[in-house]
């Protein structure tokens, strides 16, 4: 059973060589891939000294990066993590038992139940990891603690049926939403998070990145659970109609007239508006259907593929 360690790396010099020879030292059978993300420090060549198989990824953003990766790299168990030495490597090498025994098709290294909120030292971090995770369980009625973890461990199954759509950060929040709609086994563990160290500084931009994590969950909720996104601005839209329409009825049972035009045209347009609202959900929710349906009979291709190699 074959594992891969990945590493998306942009400027990492500080710590890179550290991580690589972590985990040489910890698994020597594990072969660590660090695909550079056009860095312009020295963090290819150290990563190289340190044993590591270095590929350059010249469209910036950890998403492009993961995205080259899992197209890449053919492995059994696929352990990524960031290049920041922020994760106890023999803590992320312990995850991949439950992936390579089939118990799991997604380890999540979980920090914020761990030494997360203790070890952060970046304002506002904190409250939007707390944040996404309320979300994204309510929105996916699920209980998933680390949403946005760097550290994860993932099997085959998972990797080649990942679709990565996100260019950046948000890639992170992209994969757990998708192990979820698809029903992929998901487990957590709790590791002990460390923050950066010396001269390591983060790339990650609290409000620009925060609000780009935000729009993807907005995102992708529209895509996997479009009668329930549909369904609340419809829900929305029609209690508008109906606080408009009160005024104008009263009027007109009281008068015999309607001299509040405006309030019944804007009740009557938001009422076709909650209409056509709801429409749209049940319409893209049966597309939604099929897609899910197309998707699981790929996934059953993959693991014929995968067993029955030509």
């Amino acid at each position: 059973m074959t594992t891969a360690v990945l590493i998306p790396c942009f400027n990492e010099a500080t710590t890179i060589g550290k991580v690589v020879r972590d985990f040489k030292a910890a698994d020597p059978t594990v072969t660590v891939y660090v695909y550079d993300n056009n860095s312009t420090d020295e963090t290819a060549r150290l990563a190289e000294n340190e044993g590591a198989i270095v590929v350059p990824e010249y469209r910036q953003g950890k998403g492009l990066v993961i995205r080259s990766m899992f197209r890449d790299i053919d492995a059994d168990c696929y352990v990524l993590v960031d290049g920041d030495d922020t994760y106890p490597v023999d803590a992320i090498l312990g995850m991949r038992q439950a992936v390579l025994a089939g118990k799991a098709d997604m380890v999540v290294g979980d920090r914020l139940s761990g030494t997360y909120f203790v070890e952060n030292k970046r304002r506002f971090h904190s409250a939007g990891n707390r944040l996404v995770r309320s979300l994204v369980n309510l929105i996916f009625r699920s209980s998933v603690h680390d949403i946005m973890s760097g550290g994860r461990c993932l099997s085959r199954r998972f990797v080649k049926s990942m679709p990565v759509t996100s260019p950046g950060f948000e890639v992170e929040t992209e994969m757990t939403i998708h192990a979820l709609d698809k029903r992929f086994l998901i487990h957590e563990v709790p590791i002990k998070y460390r923050d950066r160290q010396g001269d390591s500084h983060s790339k990650l931009s609290t409000f620009r990145d925060g609000f780009k994590v935000l729009g993807t969950i907005l995102v992708l909720f529209r895509d996997y659970r479009p009668l329930l996104f549909f369904g609340v601005l419809s829900a929305v839209l029609l209690a508008v109609a109906l606080g408009l329409f009160f005024g104008p009825l009263d009027e007109y049972i009281t008068t015999g007239y309607v001299h509040k035009v405006p309030s019944l045209v804007v009740s009557i347009a938001a009422g076709v508006g909650a209409l056509l609202s709801f429409a749209t959900g049940v319409i893209l929710d049966s597309i939604r259907t099929h897609s899910r349906q197309f998707y699981e009979l790929t996934l059953n291709l993959l693991e014929h593929e995968t067993r029955c190699p030509r």
